[in-house]
């Protein structure tokens, strides 16, 4: 075990983890469309790539960091909006979904951010 840093809290350690999953899963769905789709679904999934690939190293570099409850509740909201908006898009051209989720997700995004500022000037 590291001693020269602090234990994690649990919710910094599954937030840092799924930063790495989304990032994954970004470079996975970006293969996808560059190679299995064309057109408006194409620019669709690599827009999901995007947003999944950024907000998933962005969670990854600052869950570990996280050391206050607004900085985790800041992240968390990112993860949620992530999810929403990314999934959002990607499964309305996999799987025929809706895009409905999108616009909540983008705002929470955007909410997420906000609280991150907020909380790195009160710091």
């Amino acid at each position: 075990m590291d001693r020269t840093h602090p234990p994690l809290p649990p919710i910094s350690r599954v937030l840092a983890a799924a930063g790495g999953l989304l990032a994954a899963a970004a470079v996975g769905l970006s293969a996808y469309a560059s190679h299995a789709s064309q057109g408006d679904a194409r620019a669709s999934l690599y827009l999901a790539a995007v947003f999944a690939f950024g907000h998933g190293v962005a969670l990854a570099a600052l869950a570990p960091r996280a050391g206050r409850r607004m900085d985790r509740l800041a992240l968390s909201i990112l993860l949620v909006g992530t999810v929403l908006f990314c999934g959002s898009l990607a499964l309305s051209r996999l799987a025929d979904v809706s895009t409905g989720l999108a616009p909540m997700g983008g705002m929470l995004l955007i909410a997420g951010w906000l609280l991150h500022a907020a909380a790195a000037a009160r710091h």
